[in-house]
């Protein structure tokens, strides 16, 4: 507990009170015998308020004044009571209209009651008048009137200064007093004031009897700094407890982040024979929700039946968010039961419903179905309803669904709202639309951290990095700080396009800042170096860390994977399970994958099956296409072409996609064109399809069928993905095309790429014109090849980087037979160390030799 001892503020003075002036002249009424119906009248006009009929009250009011008769202060004060009772504000005023017209000298009583009656309504203006218009006949009731006022019109600064001017008036406070100051320091700006006068009120007693003053610290303590410790402290002493005071300790509890202490004390509440109200129930659903717990939510949801509380509004929002917020199938139904079940829906019960659609996965189609329904009726969404349903557009990548949201969105005027726009920028970003990403994020009225990351991310995703570390720099200068999140998109942006430069910068600046402890640091470090061609630098990294999660233990298996390190991914994944870390799904696509890239088929099927047998994992479309892909890179086509049909779900256009690739590495066309054939089954539009097939047809000399699908392709206004290279050079990366003459250096590339050639046919390199998928003649096709973009950027690194050190290609697609051929020749003429990263895969070339063996 706090020290007791309270003293005021040295530079607190008394304020210097101005008479209250009334609006109008006051009325000098002759001096007249009392009308003999003013008794009777004026009976039935407080018998008419105790009853409740304002109504009928201010009807015998009217009959008075047609009669001339004048009435009372009394009738005037208690007229005053009830308006402020029933909140009627408007008629409150014009009371005190007629009480300035009375020319009646208001006592205190009734001044009080008009400092209430402003209070309530806002005006802090005319009750700040009427206050210091009492001047000396002001009480402790007029003080702790003003106080509350201030307090409750969010003037905190005013109402403690008004509390000390209390004091130093000579008035000692009372509980009302105590509340209001109290009340005012319910915030982190006021809190330390509100410890010391929690010190001087220890002294008064009020703690233990009062149930406002208990209630109030229990928001000081809570509102303040999330002081749940001296919250409950409050709550334990106080001798008097009712169901609000129950009720506040359970919603703070579930508010400051201990639900599981909230769900403690309704259990306390409900052994101590107190009956839950609907919003004790609504807070502890609510804490039952952040718990995550389906069967405490069931139990609950019965209470609230038996309590015949399900029917309030507040208690269904709740049940719908709390069984949406557990996230399961089976939990979904109970939410769109009591969805369904309500007699009228708000706001929240159509946010909560949709949210939870969104949070349960896989559902997101009808999370819009049901924005849709919303909107038919007659409940606006507000931004949290706007949120989330631009989130379900982004998952399915809805682009249309999403700009009509849009549409709402900039004509309710909530596009500069944080969370609606970080909703946009994502939902932007992950349709590749990046530009209007770009505008939404610039729309934000103001920017926050996730404002920046989910932008960031956005660029990182879309393979603009240069963009993301632009803004990462902008970050910084705004002085909001980066958090683990943002140096996890800027590795992945750094590693989508092979910017190992910036990589190690950003491990550096990690290093500096703090930020190694976090393990999501330690897995996107190991993605960076490992899909920027230094696989040894991710084992090290994966080394470091003390406790290693699946993310962490798959990361490093993808790593030597894609490297075609098989035999050290397969090590790492038993050391993994010997470990008694559990294996997921893309932890088997790893494994997988680590054998399909060197024909390890025996090892593949065991793995294949151990999955489901060992780990309880069902294979998904992507374990049958590695699958797919194992047996098809082995020659073994008809194999695959029966694993295809054996499995228990239609194969996907990425299956068949796998096995048309192995089609055309064997120059099996036949099969080729049956595979092609189902793929567009599938996918009309999939240009895949027909590449493919076409460099099928291309490869064994039959141009007719190339010229033809060609031909099908325009008519479809289909393109062929361009091939592109590039090369990080000094933290600039540099892309080149198929002959691209755009760079500055061009010149000296092309006299390289002459030297080289030279040099390469010395050791024995023979053309592979087989890789020229034109009908043209054979010493063009030479020239074509040494033009593709693979060679182009293999040059520039020559003439770019020390010797001592390998250079680093990166290929959007497969690289070229010719052109692997060539730079393993090149890495014996020049004796440099040469690392591309297609598509696909790795290739560490030296001296001559490659660490695919050939074999992609």
């Amino acid at each position: 507990m706090l020290n007791s001892s309270f003293s005021l503020p040295s530079k607190t003075t008394p304020p210097t009170f101005k008479p209250y002036i009334p609006s109008r002249p006051k009325l000098v009424l002759p001096q007249t015998v009392r009308n003999p119906n003013f008794e009777p009248l004026k009976h039935l006009l407080i018998r008419q308020l105790d009853s409740g009929h304002l109504n009928l009250a201010f009807s015998t009011l009217n009959i008075m004044t047609q009669q001339k008769i004048h009435p009372d202060l009394v009738i005037y004060s208690v007229l005053l009571k009830y308006c402020i009772r029933s909140h009627d504000f408007h008629r409150g005023k014009l009371v005190h209209s007629l009480l300035i017209d009375s020319g009646l000298e208001l006592d205190t009583v009734v001044q009080n009651s008009l400092i209430s009656l402003y209070s309530k309504c806002g005006d802090l203006k005319s009750a700040k008048e009427i206050f210091e218009g009492m001047s000396s006949n002001s009480d402790l009731v007029s003080w702790s009137a003003m106080i509350s006022c201030y307090a409750n019109n969010k003037f905190e600064s005013e109402a403690i200064s008004t509390f000390y001017e209390m004091l130093e008036f000579g008035h000692y406070p009372n509980e009302y007093c105590f509340t209001g100051v109290i009340r005012a320091c319910s915030n982190a700006e006021h809190v330390s004031t509100g410890r010391l006068i929690f010190g001087f009120l220890i002294k008064t007693g009020y703690l233990e009897s009062d149930l406002c003053v208990g209630c109030a610290l229990i928001d000081l303590f809570t509102k303040g700094n999330g002081d749940l410790v001296s919250a409950r402290k409050v709550f334990d002493r106080m001798h008097e407890r009712n169901v609000v005071v129950w009720t506040l300790m359970v919603t703070r509890y579930a508010q400051c982040g201990s639900p599981k202490d909230a769900v403690d004390l309704f259990r306390e509440m409900l052994m101590s024979e107190f009956r839950p109200d609907r919003f004790t129930l609504s807070s502890v659903i609510s804490a039952c929700a952040e718990l995550e717990s389906f069967e405490l939510g069931e139990q609950l949801h019965s209470l609230a039946i038996r309590s015949d509380l399900v029917s309030d509004v507040c208690v269904s929002c709740s049940l719908v968010d709390m069984y949406a917020k557990c996230a399961t199938d089976g939990s979904m139904v109970g939410s769109r039961k009591v969805f369904d079940g309500m007699i009228t829906h708000n706001v929240m019960s159509w946010t909560a419903v949709i949210t939870g659609y969104i949070l349960c996965g896989g559902h997101d189609k009808e999370a819009i179905k049901l924005f849709s329904e919303m909107l038919q009726g007659q409940v606006s969404p507000n931004h949290f309803t706007l949120s989330s349903v631009l989130k379900a557009c982004a998952n399915i990548s809805d682009i249309n669904a999403g700009e009509q949201v849009y549409a709402h969105v900039v004509k309710l005027g909530l596009a500069s709202i944080n969370c609606v726009g970080n909703s946009l920028i994502s939902m932007f970003a992950r349709s590749g639309k990046m530009e209007d990403a770009r505008k939404a994020f610039d729309n934000l009225f103001e920017k926050n951290l996730v404002s920046y990351n989910t932008v960031v991310d956005g660029y990182t995703k879309n393979l603009n990095s240069e963009e993301a570390f632009e803004l990462f720099h902008q970050i910084e200068d705004t002085g909001i700080g980066v958090n683990a999140f943002t140096f996890a998109s800027l590795l992945s942006g750094a590693a989508s396009i092979g910017a190992m430069g910036r990589g190690e910068q950003l491990h550096a600046r990690l290093l500096k800042v703090g930020f190694m402890s976090d393990i999501c640091i330690f897995n996107a470090l190991i993605s960076m170096y490992s899909r920027c061609g230094n696989i040894e630098a991710a084992s090290q990294v994966f080394g470091e860390i003390e406790d290693k999660n699946v993310v962490s233990w798959t990361s490093i298996i993808t790593g030597f994977a894609k490297h075609g390190y098989a035999r050290r991914a397969l090590q790492m994944f038993h050391k993994m399970v010997t470990n008694g870390v559990k294996p997921n799904e893309v932890t088997y696509i790893a494994v997988l994958s680590a054998c399909s890239h060197v024909g390890m088929v025996v090892e593949g099927r065991e793995h294949f099956i151990s999955m489901h047998k060992k780990h309880n994992i069902v294979p998904r479309m992507e374990h049958y296409a590695c699958m797919v892909d194992l047996l098809g890179r082995s020659g073994l086509l008809e194999e695959a072409l029966n694993f295809i049909h054996s499995m228990p779900f239609k194969a996907d256009a990425l299956v068949w996609r796998t096995l048309l690739g192995a089609c055309r590495v064997h120059g099996n066309l036949e099969l080729g064109k049956e595979v092609a054939k189902q793929i567009l089954e599938l996918d009309p539009q999939d240009p895949a399809a027909y590449i493919l097939l076409s460099n099928i047809y291309a490869s064994i000399g039959k141009w007719d069928g190339v010229v033809e699908i060609r031909k099908n392709m325009k008519q479809r206004k289909l393109m062929k993905e361009a091939g592109c290279s590039w090369i990080e050079i000094e933290n600039f990366v540099h892309r080149f095309y198929v002959g691209d003459t755009s760079h500055p250096r061009a010149e000296d590339i092309f006299l390289e790429l002459d030297q080289l050639a030279c040099e390469i046919k010395k050791l024995g390199y023979i053309p592979n014109t087989d890789f020229v998928l034109h009908d043209v003649e054979e010493e063009r096709k030479e020239k074509y090849l040494f033009q593709h973009s693979e060679k182009i950027a293999v040059a520039f690194g020559l003439i770019s980087t020390l010797e001592s050190r390998p250079i680093r290609i990166f290929k959007n697609l497969r690289v070229c037979g010719d052109c692997h051929d060539a730079i393993k020749l090149i890495s014996i003429a020049r004796r440099r160390e040469i690392v591309v990263r297609d598509s696909n895969r790795f290739h560490h070339i030296k001296d001559g030799a490659c660490s695919c063996n050939d074999y992609w």
